[in-house]
């Protein structure tokens, strides 16, 4: 299998989940709008394209604080979401390594958890490289490292433990291949980039009784949910015993999970 089939395997994921993302992590996505729009300093009135927007939770932000947002998706789900829970802002269908906009037409753009779905992540920087103005920044989040995201560290755990990593899933781009700050600087040099400046911020997951990380993964998620899927019954239901077993550690007094999810905030200048 090749990156059109990773492709294809991610459009018809995300479209299947749009609002089980939306219910499962919503919250804790935009937990990191604000300091990616600080990062932006995108002036009031100023164009802002929200890349691989979901459903929306960047964009709405940026609106928020005064930008005049746009925000492409390549899921029509998504973008039914988005223009359902933000009406009044501009979604459209779209792909973020072929974007819909002439060159030069935003001062900002943003990727919120998506550069790790892309098929050629290379190439939606080059996109987003094309459709800033001179001076225009860049900014993206991807997920920290397992043992810093800890609902995915439980449940990787889980599954080495009980099951298999072996599964036929379409090849793709690491998960964690921008978790490595050096990555994400050298990435955004080589699209012609320029101040890369990379951090990390301290999300938390809140999960209630009687879901854990992995309903969260195998309902909301796509690559996660079809690694889950392909186990054999016995190994998936393993699974499910141990990552609530492990998610107890994080239950708090009212009675909810909390579980760090730590993230990657990237960020960089056109010239």
């Amino acid at each position: 299998m090749g990156q059109l089939d990773f492709s294809a395997f991610e459009h018809e994921g995300w479209e299947r989940v749009a609002q089980a993302y939306h219910t499962y992590f919503g919250d804790l996505t935009a937990q990191s709008n604000h300091a990616m729009l600080e990062t932006l300093c995108t002036p009031r009135g100023a164009r802002f394209l929200d890349v691989a927007c979901g459903p929306g939770y960047l964009a709405a932000a940026a609106a928020r604080c005064g930008a005049n947002v746009a925000g492409v998706d390549f899921s029509v789900a998504m973008v039914d979401k988005a223009r359902r829970v933000f009406p009044g802002l501009e979604f459209r269908v779209g792909d973020a390594e072929d974007l819909p906009f002439p060159d030069e037409s935003f001062a900002a753009v943003g990727i919120s958890f998506a550069l790790l779905h892309f098929p050629h992540p290379e190439r939606a920087l080059a996109e987003a490289f094309r459709v800033l103005q001179p001076n225009g920044r860049i900014a993206f989040t991807v997920w920290a490292t397992p043992n810093k995201a800890v609902g995915f560290g439980m449940v990787l755990k889980a599954i080495e433990e009980h099951g298999t990593t072996d599964v036929p899933v379409p090849p793709g781009p690491p998960f964690f291949r921008f978790s490595d700050w050096q990555e994400s600087r050298r990435v955004l040099l080589d699209a012609g980039f320029v101040q890369p400046g990379v951090r990390e911020l301290d999300l938390t997951l809140v999960l209630r009784a009687p879901d854990t990380p992995f309903h969260a993964l195998i309902r909301g998620g796509v690559r996660f949910a079809a690694l889950l899927n392909a186990q054999t019954p016995a190994a998936l239901a393993s699974i499910e015993r141990a990552v609530a077993h492990d998610a107890e550690a994080f239950r708090g007094d009212a009675g909810e999970l909390r579980l760090p999810m730590g993230c990657v905030l990237a960020s960089a200048v056109k010239t």
